[in-house]
């Protein structure tokens, strides 16, 4: 069972929990009645609440510095990047509303499985897709009394066949799965050099995995590759940009800012501000 450590991170560093986890970048995130969020990354768990104007953290002795600080993308300075996107009311708008939201750094392999299973697939339905994949073939740790379950490896996932998945009912899905994890496995599509590449190298290779469109691939380079140029479009966003914005439009025009741009869109939007 891990021993308790609980961090105070004060109200000034930009960090709002619920806008975080609930716009849409992650799914092993979960609030209890009371507001508490219980989530596991990289073989390591958490809890994340606010209290009054501050966050608090409880975790492992020496995990927050030496894990969850760079999780939550702490040393960011994200009212800078919020001064690139001072355009247009609509935006303005959205980038008030969703100020506070974080981009998790989330590990490679699991931001690349998870957002094949997203393909065409609601938030509920993707968390407990991959809550089945966690407890079917990730290992189970102890936290604060509750057994939670890791991420599997890629290389757990290699070697099974897609009826091994039909437990998980990710449908279609299992062949991807597979195929993404025998790719990352193998070695043949290194996510660690990808991440060091640049957004178009990155998306060219990520779109050669069978079932990786434009929309996951830039799912997987923001919120996997830390790439903050990518701009994943969905339905919502679609119909945001139809709405607000230019038909000749390029998200290249945020530069950096372009992935926290699309997340303050979004959570706005899909919010029912459209």
């Amino acid at each position: 069972m891990y021993g308790n450590t609980i961090i105070e991170i004060p109200g000034d560093t930009d960090f709002d929990p619920v806008k975080t986890f609930e716009c849409g970048q992650c799914f092993r995130w979960n609030a209890d009645k009371n507001g508490v969020y219980t989530g596991i990354a990289s073989n390591r768990a958490a809890k994340v609440w606010r209290e009054n104007k501050s966050v608090f953290i409880s975790c492992a002795p020496g995990d927050y510095t030496g894990f969850w600080r760079n999780y939550f993308d702490l040393d960011r300075d994200y009212a800078a990047l919020r001064n690139q996107l001072d355009t247009g009311d609509y935006l303005k708008k959205a980038v008030e509303f969703g100020t506070g939201i974080r981009i998790l750094r989330q590990d490679k392999w699991e931001a690349l499985c998870s957002f094949v299973i997203s393909q065409c697939n609601n938030i509920m339905r993707i968390k407990k897709i991959i809550e089945a994949l966690a407890k079917s073939f990730g290992k189970p740790i102890t936290f604060e009394g509750q057994t939670l379950y890791c991420f599997p490896e890629a290389e757990d996932i290699a070697v099974l066949t897609p009826a091994d998945l039909d437990q998980i009912r990710c449908g279609y899905r299992s062949e991807y799965i597979i195929e993404a994890a025998r790719a990352v496995s193998s070695g043949i599509l290194d996510l660690d050099r990808l991440s060091k590449t640049g957004y178009k190298q990155a998306l060219t290779e990520l779109k050669s995995l069978k079932g990786v469109g434009e929309k996951v691939a830039n799912c997987v380079i923001l919120y996997g590759l830390h790439i903050h140029e990518a701009f994943p479009v969905d339905v919502w966003m679609k119909k945001a940009l139809s709405a607000h914005f230019a038909d000749d439009f390029r998200p290249e025009s945020f530069g950096k800012a372009a992935g926290l741009a699309q997340q303050y869109i979004f959570y706005y939007t899909r919010s029912g501000n459209l």
